[in-house]
């Protein structure tokens, strides 16, 4: 028996989608769109996806998959046939291991999401929810005590060096608070993952203005849960703690640990995935997290506990193009789509030290 919307989305109505019987899902055989699809049981889905080897080491169990490209037109032209609404996940993640990256973040993400709201028009398919990134806002948001809301500068490596990790106020130089942002922050992309999905926002502004189309953008922000892949170069923190858990080895943890993110569990984030077929009209970005900061030092800390393993190691470390301080305001999808967050963090990160993980190759 297919869930009601309220069940899909959190608990929470949402506007009636009847207008959607056919939905095409790309990137629908990795982490999150496994749980996209799981949220969408009962619909009528197409699962298109690459199987690239630096994501699927094996291929995934998953029925009546399309093996195609977003980046080929003629795969695309195929899986639109019949398709009402699409929600695009296919994307090169992860903060990349060097300037080497660049073109295949640009190919997989850019020119594969232009391939995309191409044959979209052809196709005549006006519904697109987008996974986009919190990563696109960079630094995030900083209180001053004297300033008061401002936008932290770049941090320097002089400063990184020392030992001194916290972005200052850009008019006096005091440390400052970290801040929430909303969906009104400037955006201030600082990696090369983070430029190319900002770039797919734009991409997809300009086609709703061209179309007459709709855009919902989920700026997801730290995902977790079951199925994280690990062992990769492109992996999130959370997977890369757990990779060294599994595998005997203390978590290291860059810089002082005390950088603050939005831990957000993936059956949470396909909850609004689902929601955001409600949007109609235009371009709309959305937060998605929890709402409730997090350091990395207590994400490392926790699953250390909850996995049996060594205690978190801090090393001072840093990596150029990280940011210190980054956390969501997820009022807007709260108050729009009816959407809600339901995993506490304590629960989701037990479920994930004790669920299997998906080994990727290197």
């Amino acid at each position: 028996m297919t869930e009601p919307p309220e069940a899909r989305t959190g608990g929470a109505a949402i506007p009636s989608v009847a207008s959607v019987a056919r939905i095409l899902l790309t990137g629908g055989a990795g982490f999150i769109g496994s749980h996209v699809r799981s949220a969408l049981a009962g619909t009528d889905v197409v699962v298109l996806d690459s199987l690239r080897p630096d994501v699927h080491r094996e291929r995934p169990a998953v029925p009546d998959v399309l093996v195609g490209d977003v980046r080929h037109p003629d795969d695309l032209d195929r899986a639109l046939r019949g398709v009402d609404a699409v929600i695009h996940l296919a994307a090169k993640v992860g903060l990349g291991v060097g300037v080497a990256d660049f073109p295949d973040y640009a190919d997989s993400n850019v020119h594969g999401t232009a391939a995309l709201l191409a044959a979209m028009s052809r196709a005549g398919v006006r519904r697109l929810v987008l996974a986009s990134s919190m990563v696109v806002y960079g630094e995030g948001a900083g209180h001053c005590a004297q300033h008061g809301p401002v936008r932290p500068a770049a941090r320097r490596v002089s400063d990184l060096e020392a030992g001194r990790f916290e972005p200052p106020c850009p008019q006096c130089g005091a440390p400052l608070e970290p801040a929430m942002v909303d969906e009104a922050a400037a955006t201030d992309p600082r990696n090369a993952y983070a430029a190319t999905k900002l770039g797919q926002e734009h991409l997809a502004a300009a086609w709703a203005i061209a179309t007459g189309g709709s855009v919902a953008a989920l700026r997801y922000h730290n995902v977790y849960g079951p199925g994280l892949p690990v062992d990769t170069p492109y992996a999130g923190v959370a997977a890369i703690f757990l990779s060294a858990l599994r595998g005997g080895r203390a978590p290291l943890v860059n810089e002082d640990g005390a950088m603050r993110r939005d831990f957000v569990h993936v059956r949470d984030v396909a909850a609004a995935t689902f929601a955001a077929l409600a949007h109609d009209g235009g371009f709309r970005a959305f937060n998605v997290g929890s709402g409730t900061p997090r350091t990395v030092g207590e994400l490392a800390a926790t699953l250390a506990d909850a996995e049996g393993g060594p205690a978190p190691r801090v090393t001072g470390r840093y990596r150029l193009g990280d940011v210190r301080h980054l956390t969501a305001d997820s009022t807007r999808i709260r108050r729009e789509l009816g959407w809600q967050p339901h995993v506490e963090f304590a629960d989701g990160v037990a479920e994930l030290a004790a669920a299997p993980v998906a080994v990727i190759a290197s």
